[in-house]
């Protein structure tokens, strides 16, 4: 995420509130990060922190459990991610306000080799995420975020572990989806 964005911080914000503290050892579980991402959403004070855009998303680094990567996002109305993946990486992801629409495919796609896939029927999947609704996903799950509102901020809070080592971004013309781009760390931070 391009730390040129209005309200961008690369400085991670610590956590705050009552939190449930994870086991010591290992990577946090999907379970534990999606138990992060409802807490944090559940946290009138962070979202309040969030600076928002009317234009543009908004985004400030969260300090994630066990050295996951955690972001609190704002979407001014009628914005989107586009179709993405986040790797090797699992993550969860809840909406503190406002509504979001996921789209996603319920198939596993190859993770490299390949530019363009014809997807079989059935694979669509379509998700509202209104405040206080949260979801997990596992590796090479792809996906776009939208805030459909035409008047209405949405704010959500992510997490992912490993942190992001580098995020996919897809076109889709009907059951054609291309591989577009390859974005690194450094492209968002």
């Amino acid at each position: 995420m391009p730390a040129s964005a209005p309200g961008a911080s690369a400085d991670p914000v610590p956590r705050t509130g009552s939190w449930p503290t994870p086991s010591l050892t290992g990577a946090p579980t999907s379970a534990e990060l999606l138990d992060f991402v409802r807490h944090a959403a559940a946290d009138k004070d962070l979202i309040a922190s969030l600076p928002l855009d009317p234009e543009g998303r908004t985004w400030l680094r969260l300090e994630g459990p066990r050295g996951s990567e955690a972001w609190l996002i704002g979407w001014p109305p009628g914005t989107g991610t586009g179709w993405h993946d986040h790797a090797d990486s699992v993550g969860a992801f809840a909406t503190a306000e406002g509504v979001l629409k996921e789209n996603s495919l319920a198939v596993r796609l190859p993770s490299a080799g390949w530019r363009t896939l014809e997807l079989a029927e059935g694979v669509d999947r379509e998700r509202h995420l209104v405040a206080g609704r949260s979801r997990a996903f596992g590796a090479h799950h792809v996906h776009e975020v939208l805030n459909e509102s035409s008047v209405e901020h949405a704010v959500s809070v992510h997490a992912y572990y490993p942190p992001l080592p580098l995020m996919r971004r897809y076109s889709r013309s009907g059951a054609v989806l291309r591989l577009e781009q390859v974005e690194r760390p450094e492209d968002w931070q």
